[in-house]
């Protein structure tokens, strides 16, 4: 993105060890960081900022995707910011430094093998005490409907349209591959995403991976409405532990949006080559266009990470080989029976 092009964003602004908060607006990272070292007279050399909220490093290319009054810390070298976590730790010492045993069960609790998790759930409940989670209508919590279209009434119904957004992207991208390819193939090729396209309009495209009110397995947040990040491609788990909840409020309903619902065989890179191959070179076969569906457009293959979580290099995975035809039918033969 050109410098012209960039528009100007307002930020709330923190530095370590002090009271104050200041609202910024800059451009680029660098000049919010510029504006902050010079309100709070802090040295700009080595100065870094991060997100007040888990202390994920403000990048400029995540500068553009998050939200106009994201909170944000000031941290000059040296310095490390937890996010809520790092609040947690002053509270205790703070406002329970009387009472010994409060502090030493605090303390087990925030450092015991489990104190990732045990941290995060308590700095997700502390930030969203307040928040009016368990509204659902316009009528019931209207600040979080801010900027939506007037056909959304529910906070479930625009979640779900958001999840169905992604995916039709998604086989938007699929379908215009076909250009590339020659006419016989082309007209396979595109059999078959009209076989795909059927079976999402039958699933309504998945939105219920977002959908707190739905009922089945599919969903992929809790029944208030909070979702966990499953971490990078490459990994089981997210070892930041990111979650949240944009059933709470209008930032993190926003913030929402730079999460990506990655895939971990890639899309681009592998599976829809993959697939443009397979009809080339079917002769014959079947191509088993399920499996292609399940590593497009399911959580088959489907992570939800944060974007710091979101790796963009080449992932190297293929798909299976195994898979990419249906095994063939054998026709069994009828024993010919002989009169004697």
């Amino acid at each position: 993105m050109s410098a012209k092009s960039k528009r100007l964003r307002t930020f709330k602004l923190r530095a370590l060890h002090s009271q104050d908060k200041y609202g910024v607006a800059g451009k680029s990272c660098q000049e919010v960081l510029l504006k902050g070292c010079q309100k709070f007279q802090l040295p700009i050399s080595g100065s870094r900022l991060c997100l007040y909220e888990d202390g994920t490093e403000l990048t400029e290319g995540y500068f553009q995707s998050i939200p106009d009054n994201t909170e944000l810390m000031l941290l000059t070298p040296g310095q490390s910011w937890q996010g809520y976590i790092s609040d947690i730790h002053r509270f205790l010492t703070i406002f329970y430094q009387p009472q010994a045993d409060v502090i030493q069960a605090a303390q087990k609790l925030l450092t015991d093998e489990r104190a990732p998790l045990r941290q995060k759930v308590l700095a997700d409940f502390l930030h969203n005490i307040n928040e009016n989670i368990q509204a659902e209508t316009r009528e019931e919590d209207a600040p979080w409907f801010e900027g939506l279209e007037s056909r959304f009434r529910s906070k479930s119904s625009y979640l779900r349209y958001s999840c169905e957004s992604r995916i039709r992207s998604y086989l938007k991208e699929v379908n215009a591959h076909a250009t590339t390819l020659k006419p016989q193939p082309q007209a396979e090729y595109l059999k078959i995403i009209g076989h795909m396209y059927e079976k999402l309009k039958s699933t309504r495209y998945n939105g219920s991976y977002f959908d707190r009110r739905d009922k089945g397995r599919e969903r992929l947040c809790t029944a208030e409405g909070w979702f966990s990040c499953q971490g990078p491609f490459d990994l089981d788990s997210c070892l930041s532990i990111h979650s949240i909840n944009p059933y709470s409020n209008r930032e993190s309903r926003i913030l929402f949006s730079t999460w990506n619902l990655d895939h971990r065989i890639e899309k681009k890179r592998t599976i829809v080559p993959a697939l443009a191959e397979a009809v080339a070179k079917q002769d014959g076969r079947e191509v088993d266009w399920e499996y292609f569906y399940n590593l497009l457009f399911t959580s088959n293959n489907l992570k939800l990470v944060h974007i710091a979580c979101h790796k963009k290099c080449s992932h190297n995975l293929s798909c299976d080989e195994t898979r990419i035809y249906k095994p063939k039918k054998r026709v069994r033969k009828r024993a010919v029976c002989r009169r004697q």
